[in-house]
């Protein structure tokens, strides 16, 4: 089903138009309805539909600007107008803006089911274009260049000399000269299948329902592609099964870096799901200053990767906003290291012990010397330290005070009891980083409420100014404050505003308009609007009711 916002100030039009067409049908679902265009882009911003039918003449944003507003934001949905007004310059500038059709009123229901159906089948061909099997399989056969692969691969597989990079990069034609970098790592969300779940006959396959993960590897690296090529930024490349991303910028100032390199993940993100009906999470790695320490940024990349256990999939996650970088330790290279320390941040009490049953699994106990054991043990609870280092606990809660402490791996009698040990400790730090970590999501959702609560009156207030001041990403603040709030920052904030409006209509003299510029609404009638909608009568009404009038 493709997803459809009908957008239309008139209510009995709005309505008629629902109730007159059997939407699935034909392959769409109408998944909202707005009667003014500002409420429109706040649906389209949420729901991400594929097609958009609008009415012209709306109020507070007309089915014109909604257009352009979605031409900015989101390029590939479709635009169907429907006006009664047929004068030669609306149609240049739906024109201009590439509407996909449009509609004079008076309408019949088959007029708009003949433009829907001609909607779908550019979309069809535009998906089909993007995964069809046999174009992919050729193009992957074609382009891909080894030699220019195995190298990006090797700049975030190992630490390469200067001269190494200088060199190779020269050779292959890869402009690497910048002043910062930045690796991301772009990872094909797993499907999970429905039993009963089938495909029937009559409907083409897609590259979703393949489950060839190389094509959708391959599709995927297509897109981004596309995207990087049009934005004259970044390289991406195929490492193991995932696409990473390379950022490369002249500028020093590391919010220039990331900042684009979100909004390239973003649109990948978005295309990905749009044209392959699969969705991708993307971990950002730090910001590094040679191209030889990409290594360290994908390193940190794929620790970012794994904070969508907790942070859910098909989004955007910088190592930054989940993990302080500063005073980093050298991370161990042995894999069961590295999943014990994971497992500690982000796994279950199960996933532990799985974890520690693993790490003692690989030992040989006729083998292994007392010695080599006792290192052994060292270098488990040296990544301990680690993880508590990193997430600010205080170490002596966890394994006791001074090298002291250490002297534990002498009184244990077997394997089995450092086994438990190791799990006892562990369990306790991991609720302590839980802890910790809801904590941190409070006081960051306090702080931006009461950021917002000071400076709702302005009317430019954003998400953007709320992140550029609590200094984290847009996407990892929108994500927590859902979470938290149950509620999108715009609702929050207009929440705020309609309160406060609240509060003046019973306490002050001011007008309406008055107090609409007062708390931060550009245009008077939209707050009237937004009042009526919220509490079910207009400001006037309102102040008459509470003053007993």
């Amino acid at each position: 089903m493709y997803k459809l916002i009908l957008a239309e100030d008139e209510e009995d039009v709005r309505e008629g138009i629902v109730a007159q067409i059997d939407w699935g049908s034909y392959g769409f679902e109408v998944v909202d309805q707005a009667e003014n265009g500002r409420e429109a882009a706040e649906s389209i911003d949420r729901l991400l539909p594929d097609v958009v039918v609008t009415d012209i003449q709306m109020p507070f944003m007309n089915g014109l600007q909604l257009s352009e507003w979605i031409r900015s934001r989101h390029p590939n949905t479709k635009i169907i107008i429907l006006t009664g007004y047929d004068e030669f310059e609306y149609a240049q500038k739906a024109i201009k803006l590439q509407i996909d059709e449009y509609i004079l009123k008076p309408f019949s229901s088959q007029e708009l089911i003949d433009t829907l159906l001609k909607v779908r089948k550019t979309i069809e061909a535009e998906i089909a274009e993007k995964e069809n099997v046999f174009v992919l399989s050729e193009h992957y056969r074609k382009s891909l260049p080894v030699l220019r692969e195995q190298f990006l691969s090797s700049l975030v597989s190992r630490r390469l000399r200067p001269a190494e990079i200088a060199e190779k990069s020269a050779e292959y034609g890869i402009n690497l000269s910048g002043e910062s970098f930045q690796s991301s790592v772009i990872s094909i969300d797993y499907i999970r299948s429905e039993k009963g779940a089938g495909v029937p006959q009559s409907l083409p396959v897609s590259l979703r329902d393949t489950g060839d993960r190389n094509l959708q590897l391959f599709a995927v690296l297509n897109i981004a592609e596309e995207i990087c090529l049009k934005h004259g930024f970044g390289k991406v490349f195929i490492h193991r099964d995932d696409v990473v991303l390379l950022s490369v910028s002249m500028e020093k100032d590391e919010a220039e870096i990331t900042g684009k390199t979100f909004e390239i993940l973003e649109e990948i993100r978005q295309n990905v799901q749009r044209f392959l009906k699969l969705t991708v999470t993307s971990g950002a790695g730090t910001v590094c200053h040679t191209a030889s320490m990409l290594f360290n940024s994908f390193g940190d990349a794929l620790q970012a990767l794994d904070y969508r256990l907790i942070l859910g999939n098909n989004k955007v996650i910088w190592i930054e906003d989940v993990e302080s970088r500063s005073n980093q330790m050298l991370a161990y290279d042995e894999l069961t290291q590295q999943s014990l320390i994971r497992t500690i941040k982000l796994g279950t009490v199960q996933e532990l012990k799985e974890v520690v049953d693993e790490l003692f699994g690989g030992l040989d106990t006729a083998q292994v010397s007392t010695q080599d054991y006792q290192v052994f043990l060292l270098e488990i609870i040296t990544s301990i330290l680690r993880v508590a280092k990193e997430s600010g606990s205080e170490t002596t809660d966890y394994i006791g005070s001074g090298l002291s402490s250490l002297t534990e791996i002498h009184k244990f009698n077997n394997m089995g009891e450092a086994k438990q040990w190791i799990i006892n400790v562990c369990s306790r730090l991991m609720d302590s980083i839980a802890s910790e970590r809801q904590s941190s999501y409070k006081q960051l959702i306090d702080q931006a409420k009461e950021y917002i609560r000071g400076h709702y009156e302005e009317s430019d207030i954003s998400i953007g100014k709320v992140c550029q001041h609590l200094h984290i990403s847009t996407g990892y603040f929108s994500s927590i404050f859902k979470k938290e709030m149950k509620m999108t920052f715009v609702s929050y904030l207009l929440q705020i505003r309609l309160e406060a409006a609240k509060e003046l209509l019973r306490s002050t003299e001011l007008k309406a308009f008055e107090i609409a510029e007062k708390i931060g609404f550009a245009d008077p009638n939209y707050f009237s609007f937004c009042f009526r909608k919220k509490y079910g009568q207009s400001p006037k009404e309102y102040k008459n009711s509470s003053r007993g009038g």
